[in-house]
């Protein structure tokens, strides 16, 4: 998991400083701000002007920047790719290919979920706990690692998608370079955040 993390991180850089060099969003709301009061003209597509969600954030804020989740803003390196979901997909694509995944979840503990009031843990109630999987436990905590820094402003949706592929293509790739330095005939089989199944 750290060999993978290091090289996702690596990896990710280089696609951020690069190739991509991307805005993040809070830089292109910016923009947005900066034309629709009148500063400076950019050449912005029109359903980005005409929105509904401009509109109502300069309505609630006074202000067509982007409401931010950090106080301090956005970090000052490019948007894509996403660091954080690269890292995630690769750690749980090395999780996915070690351990048998496709074991339900209700074979190790009973799934919980929080109360109405989010103050405790109950059994979950839902009729599917027993469809549950390691491997798909696992895909959502990497779509939420992604979702959740786009929640937070500071990434676009696809800099999480995209960026989860990345590490799961970099995971893949260790594991084959290793593979040939094994002495016992192993093989690793499982299923990729797109559904496809892979053995290598």
């Amino acid at each position: 998991i750290a060999e993978v993390s290091t090289r996702a991180l690596k990896s990710v850089w280089f696609q951020k400083w690069f190739v991509h060099r991307r805005l993040r969003p809070e830089v292109y709301l910016g923009r947005v701000h900066v034309h629709a009061t009148g500063q400076k003209a950019y050449d912005l597509h029109a359903d980005v002007l005409n929105s509904a969600a401009v509109a109502q954030s300069f309505s609630n804020n006074g202000t067509y920047l982007l409401p931010m989740g950090f106080p301090e803003g956005s970090p000052a390196h490019p948007s894509y790719g996403a660091g954080h979901a690269t890292v995630a997909g690769a750690c749980v694509t090395i999780l996915k290919a070690l351990f048998d995944t496709e074991v339900p979840v209700s074979n190790f503990f009973t799934p919980q979920e929080p109360n109405d009031a989010g103050t405790a843990l109950m059994n979950y109630a839902g009729g599917d706990a027993g469809l549950m999987t390691i491997a798909g436990e696992l895909n959502k905590i990497a779509s939420n690692v992604a979702t959740g820094r786009n929640i937070a402003g500071v990434h676009w949706r696809t800099d999480g998608e995209e960026s989860l592929r990345l590490g799961e293509k970099i995971a893949i790739s260790v594991l084959r370079d290793q593979k040939l330095t094994f002495n016992e005939d192993v093989s690793f089989t499982f299923t990729k955040f797109d559904g496809s199944v892979v053995t290598i």
